[in-house]
């Protein structure tokens, strides 16, 4: 009997292909959403930190245009948290397109792969028949 050959094998790569790189693709969206949560945290941590030193300022005694500095960087700060927020809901939005299409991927990758499992295990029988027949 001749050896088993799976006509859709070059759709099979390809559908491998597709899936790895968009695995790559939706890893890098998630790298970049995490970099910006960090971003974020990073702000936040600056502007509560920037808060409690003019809190303790004002207790102490500060001069005005001191207390104008402090509340327009405390203001430039909340404009760049919005921003960086804003930011990340569109990488956010973009990881979830990412992930639906590699799940689609996926699930296109399986469906082929597990056709030619099928075509494997039928070809075995019919090559087990053959061979019972060819001993008999």
């Amino acid at each position: 009997m001749k050896k088993f050959f799976f006509s859709l094998n070059t759709v099979l790569n390809y559908k491998e292909q597709v899936l790895e790189s968009l695995r790559g693709e939706h890893v890098a969206a998630l790298l970049k959403v995490r970099a910006c949560e960090r971003e974020i945290e990073a702000l936040e941590n600056q502007h509560k930190d920037c808060m409690e030193e003019f809190e303790c300022q004002k207790r102490t005694g500060i001069a005005i245009s001191k207390m104008k500095t402090y509340e327009g960087y405390l203001e430039s700060l909340g404009v760049r948290i919005l921003r960086k927020q804003e930011h990340l809901a569109d990488l956010k939005e973009d990881e979830i397109k990412k992930r639906t299409r590699m799940i689609e991927a996926k699930k296109e990758f399986t469906s082929i792969q597990k056709l030619k499992e099928k075509k494997q295990e039928e070809y075995r029988k019919q090559e087990q028949k053959e061979n019972e027949t060819l001993i008999e």
